[in-house]
């Protein structure tokens, strides 16, 4: 079994819970940006920002460099590839479940059609 590192996902996880955050990470994707820009972008003061990079950055999902009084964001070197696992794991879990469930229903419909068959004669 694939071993997590329980703090890393929480803290992934908890990064991402946040539709704020889900958008600065996609914005990053679209280039560097500096914290006023993200703030300018998605309406919200310059410490309210911080406070979302923060997060993102204890995570390890984006870096940032001060250069000067302009801090720039970037996406960090993590590519979510133990969380993608882990959703994965869950995935197929929940996909051979409805796959059982299919199959009771199925069983279902054929004793329906069969009973209503036999009724009718």
């Amino acid at each position: 079994m694939v071993q997590y590192s329980k703090t890393r996902l929480d803290a992934s996880f908890a990064a991402l819970s946040d539709a704020t955050r889900r958008g600065v990470l996609e914005q990053l994707g679209r280039g560097d940006a500096s914290i006023t820009d993200l703030a300018d972008k998605f309406h919200m003061t310059l410490t309210g920002m911080k406070k979302h990079v923060g997060v993102l950055e204890q995570a390890g999902l984006v870096t940032t460099e001060k250069v000067g009084r302009v801090r720039t964001c970037r996406l960090g070197v993590r590519r979510l590839e133990e969380e993608a696992a882990w959703i994965e794991r869950y995935r197929q879990l929940w996909d051979a479940r409805f796959d059982e469930l299919d199959k009771v229903v199925d069983e279902l419909k054929r004793k329906e059609k069969v009973d209503g068959h036999k009724k009718r004669e």
